[in-house]
């Protein structure tokens, strides 16, 4: 099958997203689509790379949305049918509102817009899917109550990126998630994979349930559920 797999910017199901894709890729065409935050995102939990590598070649492109400029070209594919199916995980609560509301002035939207026009079915995993508290991840994070500001800061010094201003933050724009600071700082100041606790707003919630209206999209709760949903199609085909 040709697939286009679109990725917004949002933390939680990135890399359960990232893992389904990897295993998509090994038996179909896989072009990957990032927004914008997408693609920030993907580095500041260092998944990028993994993206990257599984790209290569026509209908496995990586298109990032700041190379597509205002008419985002490669979304006429969709609107003349030429993949199978669009995915987008996981899918911010910004990405939604704009969905449901018709508004199409991103790549991931308007991929989404397409789609729709070239009645190829979309898949789409939002992560604010029900109403509620929810865990997730926090890339790399600077515990300013474990930081010691020392003299010489060792985290700092050890990112490649200059994304560390010690004792203050991490610049998230700069960092690529490679962990090198979390390794040298002797003190654990430096920390990775934190889970927090949000709230779902009702907003967001609601407008979640609005995709269930529109023609052509499938809501799924988790990136893994897609696996039986393919299964489904390639029965179909």
């Amino acid at each position: 099958m040709k697939i286009a797999w679109g990725i917004t910017g949002a933390g939680h199901l990135l890399l359960d997203s990232v893992n389904i894709l990897e295993e998509l890729s090994n038996e179909h065409e896989v072009t990957v689509m990032l927004s914008m935050a997408g693609e920030e995102v993907l580095k500041m939990y260092g998944l990028f790379e993994r993206v990257k590598n599984v790209t290569g070649g026509y209908y496995r492109e990586l298109i990032k949305e700041k190379d597509q400029e205002s008419s985002f070209p490669i979304t006429g594919r969709l609107s003349m049918g030429k993949y199978d199916l669009l995915i987008v995980s996981p899918v911010t609560s910004n990405t939604i509102g704009k969905i449901v509301n018709g508004i199409a002035d991103n790549l991931i939207t308007n991929a989404v817009a397409q789609a729709g026009k070239g009645l190829v079915k979309t898949y789409i995993i939002p992560v604010d899917f029900e109403s509620g508290d929810l865990k997730t991840v926090l890339p790399s994070k600077l515990e300013l109550d474990l930081c010691e500001k020392c003299e010489t800061c060792e985290a700092a010094a050890a990112c490649p990126n200059d994304a560390i201003t010690p004792g203050v933050e991490i610049n998230l724009l700069n960092c690529k998630g490679c962990g090198a600071c979390q390794i040298a700082c002797p003190f654990s100041a430096v920390t990775g994979g934190k889970i927090i606790t949000i709230h779902m707003r009702d907003v967001d919630i609601l407008n979640t349930k609005k995709l269930y209206e529109i023609e052509g999209i499938e809501v799924l709760a988790h990136p893994k559920h897609l696996m039986k949903v393919l299964k489904g199609v390639l029965k179909e085909q």
